[in-house]
């Protein structure tokens, strides 16, 4: 699609509804922004994460560890939610 966009004051652009839809944007989403010369390139940052399939179960591999601090916290938060649903509570 070649299309010709306007700034306002504050210095935006809106993308295209059809740009969006085909990238798949959504209100939040971050791009990343290459300029050289005369030309300004915007691309979706995504995660290069990817999801793969391990003894049965699909699991998110980020390519980066977790901290302990992030894999204690899970843990805590997860056995909490088990202890509220054995003991009949529900929050």
């Amino acid at each position: 699609m070649n299309t010709t966009l306007t700034l306002d004051k504050a210095g935006r652009i809106v993308l295209p509804k059809p740009v969006r839809d085909e990238l798949q944007l959504s209100p939040g989403d971050t791009l990343e922004i290459e300029s050289s010369e005369e030309r300004i390139v915007l691309r979706p940052a995504r995660g290069r994460g990817q999801m793969k399939k391990e003894s049965g179960v699909w699991v998110f591999d980020s390519g980066e560890a977790l901290s302990e601090q992030t894999v204690q916290k899970t843990l805590r938060r997860v056995r909490s939610g088990r202890s509220r649903k054995t003991l009949g509570r529900f929050d």
